[in-house]
């Protein structure tokens, strides 16, 4: 029974694509994330079924997504990009989808 079930998750790895992704919620803050399937991932997000973080951060929008050749190699992109500055990411943002995707972080003029 185990081999039958370690079988078929080999199965599911080899045909499973595997992403990170970075989503630019409405205060202007990021979210970086994991998915087999981001655009589902984003709309999970905002229906408030996606995380916490972005439950109360309605609407996201997808600013960066990162195809890798396994779900371990994924997570430590994952893992990379999450100790990123915020700059840093803004540039892997740009590169993917131009300034025009990202929305400017709110500043208070005090």
């Amino acid at each position: 029974m185990a081999r039958r079930v370690l079988n078929q998750r080999l199965r599911f790895e080899a045909v499973a694509r595997h992403f990170l992704y970075i989503v630019a919620c409405a205060d202007g803050s990021l979210y970086t994330g994991y998915s087999t399937d981001p655009e589902r991932r984003v709309a999970e997000h905002n229906s408030g079924r996606g995380s916490k973080y972005t439950r109360s951060r309605r609407p996201v929008r997808l600013a960066f997504v990162e195809e890798r050749h396994s779900k371990a190699d994924a997570l430590r992109r994952e893992i990379q990009i999450k100790r990123m500055s915020r700059e840093e990411k803004l540039r892997l943002c740009r590169l993917y989808g131009g300034t025009r995707a990202l929305p400017l972080r709110r500043v208070s003029a005090h």
